[in-house]
């Protein structure tokens, strides 16, 4: 079983986030060899943080090195080769998979620049995120071909625009 944590600040806007989070996660989890966890009796939660460009670079700087806000920042909490082991060992049946940080100045640039909702583009975000705390990356060619087909497969789920396509325009 699924539970997203949202918290929202200013300036975002009113929206029901924390429903587009938790579709947004259950697509990206489901369409991965981890989408078992969805049914499990084990309790997985996942924090999404929705704040401004200052605390993004705050934690960017401290966390990563880099002095610059970013549009999403993942936090996992559990080595993706563990999963399996600490959802079914679990001393109280809850796991924290991680937290997930976007940054609303970034975003919203983003979006106007793509000519797509805000709400469209942190929902990419968060199925990007959720990707990050289940121990994908893009660091490779071949890492990022991997996680972008299953974004673009999330994504087309829920109804919104490959991204990839909208960026090579």
């Amino acid at each position: 079983m699924l539970e997203v944590a949202l918290s929202s600040e200013k300036p975002w806007p009113e929206a029901d986030w924390e429903a587009l989070a938790t579709r947004a996660a259950q697509t990206a989890i489901g369409l991965t060899p981890h989408g078992d966890l969805l049914a499990s009796p084990t309790l997985i939660e996942i924090s999404v943080r929705l704040t401004s460009d200052d605390e993004v670079h705050q934690l960017n700087n401290q966390y990563r090195h880099k002095d610059k806000p970013t549009n999403v920042l993942s936090f996992p909490m559990i080595q993706p080769d563990l999963l399996d082991t600490v959802t079914h060992n679990s001393d109280d049946g809850e796991v924290l998979l991680g937290d997930i940080v976007l940054a609303h100045g970034v975003c919203a640039r983003e979006a106007a620049d793509k000519g797509i909702a805000i709400t469209d583009h942190a929902t990419h975000l968060i199925v990007h995120g959720t990707l990050h705390l289940l121990g994908y990356d893009h660091m490779s060619d071949h890492e990022a071909t991997a996680m972008e087909a299953i974004e673009t497969a999330a994504l087309a789920q829920l109804g919104i625009a490959d991204p990839y396509l909208i960026d090579e325009d």
